[in-house]
């Protein structure tokens, strides 16, 4: 794989640029966006996740955010309240808490002097779950949406419960998602002793999930909330749904295009649950050039030809010799 590091456009970053929500948490973000931007406005990008900017996801943000900022976008990947280096408490996986941070963050981009008042959502995984539930929540600057190797059913196609019946994965799951959610924050960002403030407060405050999670064993409302399956019309905005043969989430892309009644096109490749710019098995598919036809079509409103593009597009797989 070739990183392109030259771009129509000069880009800066702000390492931590913080947003306050209206209840006064700050989060954090790492934004890209190119250098005239306050002059010329351009569209904003948002990736929402708990998985720590400043080392979690570094190098991945650091394969996807720039190409976009050089193409016209601030790109802005924000830790999730109680991560990384924002405040507050994670209070569970796609709690209301999360989703309206995630509404209030594209209202503030939206508003920005740099931005053209279009937002544009995406993610992998726990971003791409979020990215699909916040469009059903319709906050008004949103426009698109690309998510990938995510889920429409959080109870009957996760790592929950499958056919009613309880998956291990529960229970490693909340170990990882305490361990990610009790670090600390970078020192460098939460200086002087704030970090460590900051830190005793989700050592002695941070939930486990696991409780939560088995207490609700059957698809009651915990589950359906956040189920965009429960109403696949509540998703306005446009939906490239990206996946692999070889991840979990195969189900996700047929059921969007065949659910959703806003513009909507599915993507399979060969991959494991991995961006399809680097995932294997081969072949990979130029993603980031994809994602920016997408991008420039609905946030832009260039003619970029993804309307004609087949509604579901699958990579089929060799025989096994």
């Amino acid at each position: 794989m070739k990183t392109v590091t030259e771009f129509p456009r000069k880009v800066v970053e702000f390492p931590d640029m913080g947003i306050v929500m209206p209840d006064g948490c700050r989060l954090s973000a790492r934004i890209w966006m190119p250098e005239d931007a306050a002059d010329n406005p351009v569209p904003a990008i948002l990736e929402h996740l708990p998985y720590r900017k400043r080392d979690g996801t570094i190098f991945r943000d650091q394969l996807t955010h720039p190409y976009f900022a050089g193409h016209g976008y601030a790109s802005i990947r924000v830790d999730m309240r109680g991560n990384g280096d924002s405040e507050g408490l994670m209070d569970d996986e796609y709690s209301e808490q999360e989703l309206q941070d995630a509404c209030d963050v594209i209202a503030w981009a939206a508003a920005q002097p740099w931005c053209n008042g279009n937002v544009g959502m995406m993610g992998i995984s726990w971003g791409g779950f979020n990215c699909l539930q916040v469009a059903a929540k319709q906050p008004l600057a949103l426009k698109a949406v690309i998510s990938l190797c995510s889920t429409v059913d959080r109870y009957a196609d996760d790592i929950h419960y499958k056919g009613g019946c309880l998956l291990l994965e529960n229970f490693g799951w909340a170990s990882t998602m305490l361990s990610y959610s009790s670090r600390p924050p970078d020192p460098a960002i939460a200086g002087g002793n704030r970090w460590r403030d900051l830190w005793l407060s989700r050592l002695e405050n941070q939930a486990f999930l696991l409780p939560l999670w088995l207490s609700h064993q059957h698809r009651d409302a915990y589950w359906k909330r956040g189920s965009i399956c429960e109403d696949f019309s509540a998703v306005k905005a446009a939906v490239l749904s990206i996946g692999g043969w070889h991840d979990g989430y195969r189900n996700t892309i047929s059921n969007l295009v065949t659910g959703i009644q806003s513009p909507v096109k599915g993507i399979v490749g060969p991959w494991i649950h991995k961006y399809p710019h680097y995932a294997g098995p081969n072949p990979a598919i130029g993603f980031l050039q994809e994602a920016l036809r997408w991008w420039d079509r609905w946030l832009k409103g260039a003619a970029t030809g993804v309307e004609a593009d087949p509604d579901y597009r699958a990579y089929v797989m060799d025989s096994v010799r």
